[in-house]
């Protein structure tokens, strides 16, 4: 069965610009008597539980848990699962502690970089700033591109037009109503999500019945659950520092530390997210691991799918569209509204540009570029893991010492922006050249005989401690 076509191209469409410019319609119709550029950066400041608590789950829960996950999974096994859990669950929990803390400090703020900014000097800021926009760039490549590539897997329509209708139509209503439009449709989203995900799951458990269990992953790959599996420890690690470093530096989190009403409204919209973010992710890796278990010659980042359409099924394969399409338009109109709540905030100090600009609309002008770029890259379907690694990699190599410099204010800024760039050396030395066989250190430079082979072999994970760990030697030795 060529399960590329399980429904019609012009079925797939309809649905797509249907479900759209629904989320369009909603996220205009809601931001219209919320003018102002308060409400664009901060929805006024007077966020609720219910949505922020929607918000914030369904912001992290983008289409990259139908894939990354699972894949994840088949080689990384059950510490791959945790690792990815906690790593997505974990600023949540992190930010309950520092949200209260930069709330207080910066209660007039919409971004973390505002407070490296006044701490630190130009150079730094513009560093990480940079940093924290590729990072969100890469990530909303990501989200495009996957909802291309299920449309065509599911259809066979044209990746770029996916893409192109997503992203018009997010840009549409975000570019108009801000940060507002982005809870409300959030709020939306985060139902269905959760309602379609139960289907999904249900679906699956009921289908496979007994088969669908640890006994199945132990009878035919047991590595993935063994104690005595490196990778099993190596992969946790590595997608736990590698998520939890990228979404502390997520902006769209930052935005809703400041939206919330109050602290009390923000702890509890935090906690609740982490539990429900926690098992939804834990669950999608173990659909991998069983979908691998049954079939090891599948695309590893196809089983959830290859599990809940192992029999042709029209209402599924629908089901699976809105799904996806709510998973990615909730992540997308984050990113968006994120990015351009950086441009208008730490704009002027960031391109130092002498005469008066409307950075409100460079923001837009600027996001409509970024999306135009992203359109181009999930129109050719490139395979962007890799550089969606590199991207963690950035971040990893900047969170100790950003964030710890909250808590210790005798960090100088020489000291911070030369801790940052030797653990970007250090990783970068480490990181794998995409066939990930070798790196700049580890083949090149050095040859792979002169090295262990469990080093080769752990060049992703090895790469994001030095990147991350490096920096705190960095500052601890400067003390001395």
């Amino acid at each position: 069965m060529d399960k590329t076509f399980l429904i019609s191209q012009s079925t797939s469409l309809a649905l797509v610009i249907f479900i759209s410019l629904i989320f369009a319609f909603l996220g205009i119709y809601n931001s219209k008597k919320y003018q102002g550029l308060n409400n664009y950066l901060t929805a006024n400041r007077n966020v609720g539980l219910f949505s922020l608590t929607t918000s914030l789950t369904a912001s992290a829960l983008g289409a990259w848990i139908l894939f990354g996950p699972v894949s994840a999974a088949t080689w990384g096994g059950i510490g791959a699962i945790i690792g990815y859990s906690l790593g997505t669950a974990f600023p949540m929990f992190f930010l309950i502690f520092l949200g209260k803390k930069i709330r207080k400090e910066f209660s007039k703020g919409s971004s973390l970089i505002e407070f490296m900014r006044k701490k630190f000097g130009k150079s730094l800021f513009k560093l990480i700033m940079m940093m924290t926009i590729f990072y969100m760039f890469i990530f909303l490549c990501a989200e495009v591109t996957a909802i291309a590539i299920l449309i065509n897997y599911i259809s066979g329509t044209e990746l770029w037009i996916t893409a192109l209708i997503v992203l018009f139509t997010t840009l549409v209503y975000t570019l108009y109503g801000g940060l507002k439009a982005s809870i409300f449709t959030d709020n939306i989203q985060m139902i269905v999500i959760i309602i379609l995900l139960l289907i999904s799951f249900i679906f699956i458990i009921s289908f496979m019945g007994s088969d669908f269990s640890f006994d199945l992953v132990k009878k035919e790959n047991p590595h993935l659950l063994s104690s005595t599996y490196a990778a099993n420890y190596t992969a946790g690690v590595t997608f736990f520092i590698a998520v939890a470093a990228t979404n502390l530096f997520h902006q769209g989190n930052w935005q809703r530390v400041y939206a919330a009403k109050n602290y009390e409204t923000l702890k509890k919209s935090l906690i609740i997210s982490f539990f429900i973010i926690i098992p939804i992710v834990f669950f999608m890796g173990f659909i991998g691991m069983i979908a691998f278990s049954i079939d090891p010659n599948s695309r590893p980042d196809l089983g959830f799918f290859l599990l809940l359409l192992r029999e042709p099924n029209v209402l599924l394969s629908l089901l699976i569209i809105v799904l996806c399409l709510a998973l990615t338009i909730s992540t997308v109109d984050t990113l968006i509204n994120a990015i351009s709540s950086l441009i208008v905030v730490d704009g002027k100090a960031m391109l130092n540009l002498t005469k008066k600009i409307n950075y409100l609309n460079l923001s837009k002008y600027i996001i409509i570029f970024l999306s135009i770029v992203s359109f181009l890259v999930a129109s050719r379907g490139f395979d962007i893991l890799y550089l969606f690694l590199l991207a963690d990699l950035f971040c990893c190599a900047f969170v100790f010492t950003v964030f710890y410099s909250f808590y210790n204010k005798s960090i100088s800024e020489r000291t911070a922006f030369f801790s940052i760039i030797i653990g970007l050396i250090g990783g970068f030395l480490m990181f794998p050249l995409p066939d990930f066989s070798k790196s700049l250190l580890v083949g090149i430079i050095i040859p792979k005989e002169f090295f262990m082979p469990l080093i080769s072999q752990s060049l992703l994970f090895l790469s994001f401690v030095v990147a991350t760990f490096l920096p705190f030697f960095i500052i601890k030795a400067q003390k001395l």
